[in-house]
């Protein structure tokens, strides 16, 4: 396996992790009005995320990072290709960071309230962002020789690029509610539960309508295989979460969202970004691609650096992993 290959799939690999974890960890934030009918409850639904959250976005830096690094000129055409839409997701990402932090800060149900309006507008606004980027490196711009977009800033705002924008959010919504019904107890638990049951068919269907509208544009035989994984996943989660059983259906959707992203770039590779205008303008990970003694560098550095990433998470969510309640809420005070 070649070097740019390689750090292909490493990406791919970055982009898998941040939508599996901060999948859940925006469907909290989306249905904070939906799941919380009272303060107490709406802590209990933010301390799910509480310490976690900050440590999932650290995916989609990674992912930005290492593109910038391997793959210099599919990074400059995309981000400057989505460059409003990706400006939205970092102005709403600050904002849900200092709702979280600033919450608490004063004992005011008006004040609450408004922080919480901040957190739910931060969670539905980068899912829809990342969902249009991801279908955007997916399908294509329109490229000239150079790799720079032709046409307006909104070019990457077409149908099939917000139908990827509603795949993610939509996973987002079951992933996080199924998330709650592992994390939580009681009757907060059961609410989420049955939520994620009505909801999965059709908050689902934008990413199997995504994954079918890619693979008879550009998919090859093999990608038939994950793309009926992901549905398979799908109706497992749902059927686990009929007979009550949430955990095997958070395992189920994280098989789905894994086989959908295999399906995505697995139609994708060789290019990093296709050109709508003339195919021979596409970005591959040939001519996009970094000198292979920066590669090789990166590919030590990551060797070392990646693992302990894992850990550090890992024991994460392994220390924070017991459900909680209303009980375990103590009373609202000021600091």
């Amino acid at each position: 396996m070649s070097l740019e290959t390689l750090w292909f799939c490493v990406i791919v690999l970055f982009w898998l992790g941040y939508l599996f974890l901060e999948g859940f960890d925006f469907g909290v934030g989306m249905l904070l009005p939906v799941l919380g009918r009272d303060n107490t409850e709406r802590r209990v639904l933010i301390n799910t995320i509480g310490p976690v959250w900050d440590g999932n976005e650290v995916w989609l830096i990674v992912a930005a990072g290492a593109t910038f690094a391997a793959f210099p000129g599919w990074y400059a055409s995309l981000f400057s290709g989505a460059y409003l839409p990706l400006l939205l997701v970092l102005l709403a990402l600050i904002g849900r960071g200092v709702a979280f932090e600033y919450r608490g800060k004063v004992d005011s149900e008006r004040w609450r309230r408004n922080w919480d309006r901040v957190i739910v507008l931060g969670s539905w606004i980068p899912p829809l962002g990342v969902g249009l980027l991801l279908t955007t490196t997916v399908l294509g711009l329109p490229l000239d020789p150079h790799g720079n977009r032709v046409g307006s800033a909104f070019e990457a705002v077409r149908w099939d690029t917000l139908l990827g924008a509603l795949a993610v959010v939509g996973f987002s919504l079951v992933h996080g509610a199924a998330f709650l019904a592992l994390k939580t107890s009681g009757e907060l638990r059961e609410r989420a539960r049955l939520l994620a049951v009505r909801m999965l068919p059709v908050a689902l269907a934008p990413l199997v309508l995504l994954l079918v509208v890619v693979q008879l544009r550009e998919g090859a035989l093999w990608t038939l295989v994950p793309l009926v994984i992901a549905v398979a996943g799908a109706v497992t989660a749902w059927r686990r979460l009929v007979v009550d059983r949430d955990g095997q259906a958070f395992a189920a959707l994280g098989v789905t969202i894994a086989a959908a992203v295999v399906t995505l770039f697995g139609a994708l590779y060789p290019d990093v970004l296709p050109s709508t205008v003339d195919a021979a303008n596409s970005l591959t990970i040939h001519n996009a691609s970094s000198s292979p003694y920066t590669l090789e560098v990166m590919t030590w550095i990551g060797a070392f650096g990646a693992p302990a990433v894992l850990v550090y998470q890992g024991w994460t969510y392994w220390v924070f992993r017991k459900r909680i309640s209303t009980a375990h809420i103590p009373p609202v005070h000021t600091p």
